[in-house]
């Protein structure tokens, strides 16, 4: 069986939008028999934000590593926090491998936001970040204004447009992790 997509909910803020998004965007995966996985911020294991954990990870942070290493793709889910993405997130970012955790690894982003750009700002930065660490960027984004009006009681989207783009994304980035995942595994052009 193959390694899972792993998506990851962008922030450990109790009860987040994100993580309400990323548990939607598991179920399009689910739907689609695309094997996919969450991993939520909330999960962050605390001794690694000891600073010993920069010379020798902790075992909870060593797993989390391996399931970045494994997975062929992320699909990450970021709230947009004061024009950026939260600190929680770079620090994830920061405590994983260099290259080789995103070197040519395909990463889709959705942004939410209360504001009217829907977490564009914050996207931009991590795709930024990401392409410095030689990650293929999938293009269709997805971007979610007014977040905190979009869903109903039971944590569904009231706009039906909303959970066809993340269920249109999801399956599309399936067919670019294989593309990626194909283009990776061929040798060097002689």
């Amino acid at each position: 069986m193959p390694s899972p997509i792993m998506i990851i909910s962008g922030t450990n803020r109790a009860n987040s939008n994100a993580l309400r998004i990323s548990r939607i965007i598991l179920g399009h995966y689910q739907s689609a028999k695309i094997a996919a996985e969450l991993f939520n911020l909330e999960d962050f294991p605390r001794e690694a934000f000891d600073p010993s954990s920069y010379a020798k990870k902790p075992p909870a942070m060593q797993a989390i590593q391996q399931r970045v290493l494994d997975a062929p793709g992320l699909h990450v889910i970021s709230p947009e926090y004061n024009g950026s993405f939260p600190g929680v997130l770079k620090y994830f970012i920061d405590m994983l491998k260099f290259p080789e955790s995103f070197d040519r690894k395909a990463v889709a982003f959705v942004g939410e936001a209360a504001g009217v750009w829907g977490g564009l700002r914050a996207v931009e930065q991590l795709q930024m970040i990401f392409g410095y660490r030689n990650a293929h960027s999938y293009p269709d984004r997805v971007f979610i204004p007014g977040v905190q009006d979009k869903f109903d009681s039971a944590g569904n989207f009231t706009d039906a447009s909303i959970n066809d783009r993340l269920k249109k994304q999801a399956i599309g980035f399936q067919c670019f992790v294989q593309s990626v995942c194909n283009i990776a595994s061929q040798p060097p052009p002689v």
